[in-house]
């Protein structure tokens, strides 16, 4: 089953926060169930390495929260929480340093690796971590752009329906 989001190809964090999001029909959800579980594994190529089950589930539901409220309000225990299951091991081998994720309990892999990534992009660039502008969107996005002043997860939608607004409320 294809992916039904309408933003993909963010981080892992973000694509992780992207699995909410709103529609013509209100509020999607795609953790909702084992195969909403099984399309996010399969699109970030993690099918392999996590299991679908009820405890993967609830596991990355766990951490998506602990995401969304350490990006949206600075609240870092939950996501202190999700780290704490698991940790690199670093190494050396002969093809150069190897970082291993080892996380003991193999249902919190996918939301540790999320909650790891979202380290990342905030030791890069934090300020580039942005939710899009339009008031009733609910995806994030991680700015790339030159001057980093990108508003809209995607200007062909949000971008373009603020536009419209701004226009239809000059002309009437």
């Amino acid at each position: 089953m294809p992916d039904p989001r309408p933003h993909l190809d963010e981080p892992l964090a973000l694509d992780l926060l992207n699995t909410r999001w709103m529609s013509g029909d209100g509020p999607q959800d795609l953790l909702t169930d084992l195969d909403g579980l099984r399309i996010w594994l399969h699109t970030n190529d993690l099918d392999d390495r996590c299991t679908v089950d009820d405890r993967t589930l609830e596991a990355l539901r766990t951490a998506r929260e602990a995401i969304y409220h350490a990006v949206k309000d600075s609240h870092i225990d939950g996501l202190n929480a999700v780290l704490s299951r698991g940790a690199i091991r670093r190494s050396l081998t002969a093809d150069g340093p190897l970082d291993t994720a080892e996380v003991p309990e193999s249902h919190w892999l996918a939301g540790w690796l999320a909650a790891d990534n979202l380290l990342a992009l905030l030791s890069e660039s934090p300020n580039r971590i942005k939710q899009c502008a339009h008031p009733q969107c609910v995806l994030f996005f991680y700015d790339t752009s030159k001057n980093g002043a990108r508003r809209w997860h995607s200007m062909a939608t949000c971008g373009n329906r603020a536009k419209a607004a701004r226009h239809y409320a000059k002309t009437t």
